[in-house]
């Protein structure tokens, strides 16, 4: 297969340099010219996954070009733009995954749904999620991920041809409970970096994984997302790894704060987009326009917010009155 992918940060080149491997002709695109020469001369994303050759069959490009598949894997933020840039180029009718995960900021729509408002007469529009570190997939480490669409047929089809030994790929037709999945478990991600950070323990965590998939099992609910989606790889598998993994961005930024940095400055030392800082944000405006209880993901607003202090967290959080589960 003839793909396109959009975003040469560590997941997209990751992705791009699997599909290579696997016999798919595969063009990687950058905005930035100067990166885009640093990966055709140097064969390496030294900037964001170095130590990984880019195969001969991966063509950097500036420019965008034809393909039977393109996967967009910039941040959430750059989604819209980069899905705008596709039309321009005359490709909104070719098949199109989301690979990425969060909410779009101010909208609050998912990545299917951004595509789905800038390619609206596109019938192949899905999201990929689950349960992957770009450096493992780079390293052909197993991993098996999901990828869900409304055009069910479609997307089966496509986790079929894309199947391999390294990547087994599942699909499902629950888009809405796969983005969502991806998107909130980030955030569990960062307030369980806290905790780890400041030596609460391995219950603690635990603790706080779970009250965590429950507060993101009630907002896929109100969205509209299939509770057994939340029991496979882009909920729980997602969350576990994202939570506990020693690759996961986003646990590293709740590390950092942890160790007294300040946001900005964690963000910084990361290097690299955390999704999950972002999100917090439009996850806190959701669960307040639909009713939905988020106690972990509102006190990690509050502390975005400079209303509390990181060593507070917990305290606040054991206070809350006493419920069912």
């Amino acid at each position: 297969m003839n793909i396109g992918v959009l975003g040469a940060g560590a997941w997209g080149t990751a992705l791009a340099i699997h599909f290579a491997l696997h016999s798919h002709k595969v063009w990687l695109w950058t905005h930035n010219i100067q990166h885009v020469q640093q990966l055709q001369q140097q064969r390496q994303n030294q900037r964001y996954l170095p130590g990984f050759d880019l195969p001969e069959n991966l063509a950097a490009v500036a420019e965008l070009a034809s393909a039977e598949l393109i996967i967009i894997a910039t941040p959430v933020a750059a989604l819209r733009q980069s899905a705008q840039k596709l039309v321009d180029a005359g490709l909104s009718d070719v098949p199109i995954i989301a690979a990425c995960k969060g909410f779009e900021q101010q909208t609050g729509l998912l990545p299917q749904q951004v595509l789905a408002e800038v390619m609206p007469k596109n019938p192949c529009i899905g999201v990929l999620s689950g349960p992957s570190f770009a450096q493992e997939l780079a390293q052909q480490l197993p991993c098996a991920v999901t990828l869900a669409s409304e055009n069910f047929v479609w997307i089966q089809a496509l986790a079929a041809s894309l199947n391999n030994t390294v990547l087994r790929l599942y699909a499902n037709a629950d888009v809405i409970g796969a983005a969502v999945g991806g998107a909130v478990k980030n955030v569990m991600a960062i307030a369980t970096g806290i905790a780890d950070g400041l030596n609460y323990g391995i219950n603690a965590r635990v603790a706080l994984m779970t009250r965590g998939m429950a507060e993101i099992s009630r907002l896929n609910q109100a969205l509209g997302g299939q509770a057994a989606t939340l029991m496979g790889l882009s909920g729980m598998g997602d969350l576990i790894l994202t939570c506990t993994g020693s690759l996961s961005r986003n646990r590293r930024v709740g590390l950092l704060l942890a160790e007294g940095k300040s946001l900005p400055e964690a963000l910084t030392e990361l290097g690299h987009v955390a999704e999950g800082v972002y999100t917090v944000e439009e996850v806190f405006r959701q669960a307040a326009s639909l009713g939905v209880d988020m106690p972990v993901a509102c006190i990690l607003k509050q502390l975005f917010d400079d209303c509390i202090e990181v060593q507070e967290m917990a305290e606040i959080l054991m206070e809350r009155t006493p419920k069912t589960e």
